[in-house]
């Protein structure tokens, strides 16, 4: 298949980056982001190109069991292309909402190709929702399309009639079955769209709030997604590996756009209940080079004293929320490797990382990456600063990685997007180095005696406890104080939840932390988590608003304990 010329320039400006894949600073000067014209298609002026005869493995998918299954580039442009062509055939058309609801087999990945070559727009949805939650986004949304397996498809049953309905792995009453693509057309399916047309919508992992719909382009996160490769490190032909459940914007950074963007292969491996002797074993046997985990994995590998280092490992990434320094300084004494932070959010691609070649600083997440601009802008006065908000200047030039905005929500979007930046409501700190490091949301960062304090900086140092392997930090109100500082701590494997463990952790934050800072009120607890392993520190914060005049009989105080003096 002949090249196009928005797949030549595509290709020029990954190159450029993979030639200075080890000098960020080489990379930041020489890049800019490819004029792809008024109708680029990634599947169709990318995918299909480095697909043309080739056969080497794209996709592989192992089970728990050992069973697995894997697609060529080859094979997977032909199955998207049949299966584009049977969407038409079924009533799927350029601009309609396709909600896809499947987890991580090689339908999933064919169907996305699939539906970007019909020109229609993908809508990946986690398969924990119930259908209360897919009905208001399937209205939200205006979704026209629903794909499905079999695990899920009775969810939709007594939701919009009018749905346009494919099943996977079997037959169900008034759906399509997937395998009905088999006899469709291999041909290119023909659908010209516009770069500046929706491509993927999703909705964010509500933190915060009731989850909004980032609308992405053609542009946006294809081509976007540049900078995520250029963060990720891989190359062609490497193996790449993400924990990532479909549903969230990372399942599209690191399983479908930035490997592909490289010609790596991407490696799945599904599993019921984390193992994390498995997961290594994977590692090591699938020949991963790249590697790219959140928190929460990282930290589980460490409680189970991995220390033997799969044999092909080069890279290694934590994404989703801040890694703590702890953890990053494990990894390095056991591997030999750094786990490289970086940072981004569903309205974007990766925009700050820790990038291969540039020693990582503890803490930090990095500079801006290729292409990228950030400032930090002093929420009060709205001016640049060395601590602030984290910004992206969207005049004179607006970023070509950010979203379209939030789908139905223009007075949204316009909180997010004024006064010549996108604003992330994320707060970082820059150093003399220039390098950023993240001090928390917005509304994460509370006031404890007039101090500033950062959750991300009292959980890390929380976790160097033996016996805390997640903590969540929020401010509980107090009449003198405004707030003080109470954490909310999973413990480890075989540590106990009572009054000495409590008294440990305290005694650890006196030692560690400034009084200002200090841990004061403890309280053993599940985390709520986001689908995407994000902590929600908004149900911790109404629950201690709720409970504000009360004693909480599950939390240990300092003043339990006679031997900790409370000071200041």
């Amino acid at each position: 298949m002949a090249s196009t010329p928005a797949g030549d320039a595509f290709r020029r400006a990954r190159d450029l980056l993979l030639t200075h894949r080890d000098d960020p600073a080489a990379a930041r000067a020489a890049f800019e982001w490819p004029d792809v014209g008024d109708h680029f298609n990634w599947a169709v002026d990318w995918f299909d190109q480095i697909a043309d005869g080739n056969d080497a493995v794209a996709l592989r998918v192992v089970e728990e069991d050992g069973s697995e299954a894997s697609r060529t580039f080859a094979q997977l442009r032909d199955r998207s292309n049949q299966v584009a062509n049977w969407f038409a055939s079924i009533g799927i058309r350029r601009g309609d909402p396709v909600m896809l609801m499947v987890d991580n087999r090689v339908e999933l990945w064919e169907t996305m190709l699939a539906v970007m070559k019909a020109g229609a727009v993908i809508l990946p949805t986690s398969i924990v929702l119930g259908p209360a939650e897919l009905a208001e986004r399937i209205d939200r949304a205006g979704v026209r399309a629903v794909v499905a397996d079999t695990t899920d498809a009775a969810k939709f049953d007594d939701l919009d009639p009018d749905l346009v309905r494919v099943i996977i792995g079997g037959e169900r009453a008034g759906w399509h079955p997937f395998t009905d693509a088999d006899t469709a057309s291999t041909a290119a399916p023909g659908v010209v769209v516009d770069s500046g047309d929706a491509s993927i919508v999703y909705f964010t992992s509500g933190t915060t709030s009731r989850p909004k719909m980032v609308e992405h382009t053609h542009l946006s996160y294809p081509v976007g997604h540049l900078s995520t490769m250029y963060w990720i490190g891989v190359q062609p032909g490497d193996v790449h590996m993400t924990i990532s459940a479909p549903g969230w914007g990372k399942h599209a950074w690191s399983l479908f756009f930035a490997p592909w963007i490289a010609e790596a292969s991407v490696f799945v491996y599904n599993y019921r209940r984390f193992d994390a002797a498995a997961l290594a074993e994977q590692l090591d046997r699938a020949d991963v080079n790249t590697f790219c985990a959140p928190p929460t994995v990282w930290r589980m590998l460490i409680q189970a004293d991995l220390e033997k280092r799969p044999h092909a490992l080069r890279e290694l990434l934590s994404a989703g929320e801040p890694l703590n320094p702890e953890v990053i300084a494990t990894m390095r004494r056991w591997w030999g490797l750094e786990i490289r932070d970086g940072y981004g959010q569903t309205e974007l691609t990766a925009v700050i990382g820790n990038t291969p070649g540039v020693p990582v600083k503890p803490g930090s997440m990095g500079k801006a990456l290729p292409g990228v601009e950030i400032v930090l802008l002093d929420p009060i006065t709205g001016e640049p600063a060395d601590e602030g908000e984290i910004c992206l200047p969207t005049e004179p030039v607006r970023p070509l990685n950010l979203m379209a905005g939030y789908l139905g929500e223009p007075e949204r979007t316009g909180r997010a997007i004024h006064d010549g930046h996108f604003h992330t409501s994320d707060v970082a700190v820059r150093d003399a180095d220039g390098f950023l490091t993240f001090i928390g949301r917005t509304d994460d960062v509370f006031k404890a005696s007039d101090f500033k304090v950062s959750p991300f900086e009292v959980e890390s140092i929380l976790l160097e406890h033996p016996a805390v392997a997640e903590a969540g930090v929020v401010g509980a109100p107090d009449a003198v104080r405004l707030n003080v500082v109470k954490a909310y701590v999973a413990l480890v494997p075989g540590a106990t939840a009572d009054a000495e463990t409590a008294h440990s952790i305290l005694a650890h934050a006196r030692r560690s932390m400034p009084p200002y800072m200090r841990v004061r009120r403890v309280e053993f607890a599940e985390l709520p988590k986001t689908i995407s392993g994000k902590i929600r520190r908004v149900e911790l914060r109404e629950r201690e608003q709720e409970l504000a005049d009360a004693r909480i009989e599950t939390e240990f105080r300092e003043s339990d304990f006679p031997g900790l003096k409370s000071g200041n």
